[in-house]
């Protein structure tokens, strides 16, 4: 198992529109092969900063076939217009 972890930085005063999109984007990465589970978490002391914890069966399901699908255009459709260059996606083994 590969635990993906996102820490998201919200363009300022977006959040609320985010969290939106982010739920209509749920659907998308839960259908993707390899998908196992995810969590959006919200950071108390920082303003318009989350993380995102994806549980994927293998880095390559993750990287190749979500990144390189379909589906992952419509996802990033909805969610990557809120982010600011700061965003962080690592995996974890």
């Amino acid at each position: 198992m590969i635990l993906e972890v996102a820490i998201l930085h919200i363009k300022e005063n977006q959040s609320s529109d985010f969290e939106k999109n982010y739920e209509l984007a749920k659907p998308i990465i839960s259908r993707a092969k390899g998908y196992r589970s995810h969590q959006l978490k919200k950071c108390i002391e920082t303003a318009d900063k989350y993380i995102l914890i994806v549980e994927w069966d293998t880095l390559e399901d993750h990287e190749i076939g979500f990144r390189k699908s379909k589906d992952f255009l419509e996802w990033k459709a909805l969610v990557h217009p809120f982010l600011t260059s700061e965003t962080l996606v690592e995996h974890y083994a």
